[in-house]
Parts: structure tokens; C-alpha cells; sequence
């Protein structure tokens, strides 16, 4: 079972991956081009060209896992905006970002009123 809470930091690489690759070749892409650790305690999360399918490779104590998702219908909400090749998200974040939504977007500023 995948708990978020025990990772130290969520990635998002942002450009879309081959989905082609592996673990072996996301590995390769999260040491080469994001020129982080693999072996940490990280969670690196992909997206393929169309944003509809994930790929998340992260290391289990004694081996590389990967976790495939692709949704049937829609797309990721995937961050385009932000300057970096990758970005870090929190476990919150990250829930909302698999539910479909634009955890990017500013909320709206909360109103207290008061009684004259």
C-alpha cells in the first residue's frame, strides 16, 4: 500500500516522459535530468503527451515500484505555468491533483463579516 506521508517530497516532472520507459529509463530522467537521487525517499510522478495516464516510480526499501494510472476520460490538471522542469507537491496536493483538480489554482479569499 502506497502512503504518501511516508515519502519526504512528491515530484512532478513536468514535461511529458516517453511512456515507453520503464522504471529503469524514469530512474534515468530523475538522476540525469532532474539530477535528484532515485534511492531517496521520493515519490517522482510522469505524465505521457496526451496528460491522460500517470506514471509514478518511487523506491521501496530493496527495488524500484512503479505506479500506472490513465484515466478514461479527461485530463490531468498538468502545471505548465511554473517555471521549473519539476515542482514538489504536498500529500494534500497531491490528492486533489489525482481527483482532477487544479491544485495550482488560487482559492478564493475567505470573507468574514461582521455585525455593525
Amino acid at each position: 500500500m502506497l502512503h504518501l506521508k511516508s515519502f519526504d517530497k512528491i515530484y512532478i516532472y513536468r514535461p511529458f516522459a516517453d511512456f515507453r520507459k520503464g522504471i529503469n529509463g524514469l530512474g534515468s530522467i530523475v538522476q540525469d535530468v532532474m539530477e535528484l537521487d532515485p534511492f531517496a525517499k521520493n515519490l517522482f510522478i510522469f505524465s505521457n503527451k496526451g496528460r491522460d495516464a500517470l506514471k509514478v516510480v518511487y523506491w521501496d526499501s530493496n527495488g524500484m515500484a512503479m505506479w500506472h494510472k490513465k484515466l478514461q476520460k479527461g485530463r490531468y490538471k498538468w502545471p505548465s505555468h511554473l517555471g521549473k522542469d519539476s515542482i514538489t507537491l504536498g500529500p494534500a496536493q497531491l490528492r486533489e491533483f489525482l481527483k482532477g483538480l487544479d491544485p495550482w489554482q488560487v482559492p478564493f479569499n475567505k470573507l468574514n463579516y461582521k455585525k455593525i
